[in-house]
């Protein structure tokens, strides 16, 4: 089970993801996921399946669970469109209940903090890879994201936040990869990018060495020059 958000030492009910039903609270609840945090590597075809467990349900979970670093596991839809408006730089106007906020935690000191040697030797290689595309300062997003430049998005219902425009998390299950897949021609690049899903407009990969690199910095390159997106 996955451990507490490392910013509280606390776990996150999941009435208190905005938009989750009884029924789809208790169904989780009852299949032995009483918090959000729990959900974290969760498969989305398996929750899916669960009586009282919908699409718009999950795409409201899976949404929180990107705010902390975190990700249901297996084929995860698009969400559906939502007038989201997204533009370039913070404003400071964000809604109460988002907690994933920069920090002052080094991103280089973090990555050697990474559990086994050969996630710190992915680490390295994305932050130089990060750093060199975009030639701005990475910055630590709550426990696990490292976030290039600044983002501002407004939802159709007015729910605002500050975001990073790329970024990348070198998590223990896989490498997650932010702002990657909204930029045109991304579908062709996925193509030649080598072993991957895509979930929630989100880029995984297990490893570096199951991808082509180059693809990978071409689409990098891109999505910086692209107007912001957020994931």
């Amino acid at each position: 089970m996955t451990a507490p958000d490392h910013r509280t030492g606390q776990r996150t009910p999941l009435d208190a993801v905005p938009g989750t039903s009884a029924p789809l609270r208790g169904a989780l609840a009852e299949a032995g996921y009483p918090d959000l945090e729990s959900l974290d590597g969760a498969d989305y075809a398996t929750l899916k399946a669960l009586h009282g467990v919908g699409a718009r349900g999950l795409e409201r979970l899976q949404a929180a669970l990107l705010e902390k670093g975190l990700s249901f596991s297996g084929t995860i839809p698009a969400p559906r469109g939502n007038g989201v408006t997204v533009t370039a730089g913070h404003t400071g106007v964000v809604a109460s209940d988002i907690k994933t906020k920069p920090t002052n935690v080094s991103p280089a000191e973090y990555i050697e903090t990474l559990d086994t040697p050969r996630r710190v030797e992915h680490g390295r290689l994305l932050l130089e890879l990060f750093t060199r595309v975009t030639g701005a300062e990475p910055v630590m997003w709550g426990p696990s994201m490292i976030g290039y430049g600044e983002t501002h998005y407004v939802s159709a219902a007015g729910r605002e936040g500050d975001w990073f425009h790329v970024g990348f998390s070198p998590r223990k299950a896989k490498l997650s990869f932010y702002g990657l897949t909204s930029h045109p021609g991304y579908e062709q690049q996925l193509q030649r990018l080598g072993k991957h899903t895509v979930g929630a407009s989100c880029l995984y990969v297990n490893k570096p060495e199951d991808i082509d690199l180059a693809v990978l910095e071409e689409m990098l390159t891109d999505a910086w020059n692209a107007q912001p997106q957020g994931c």
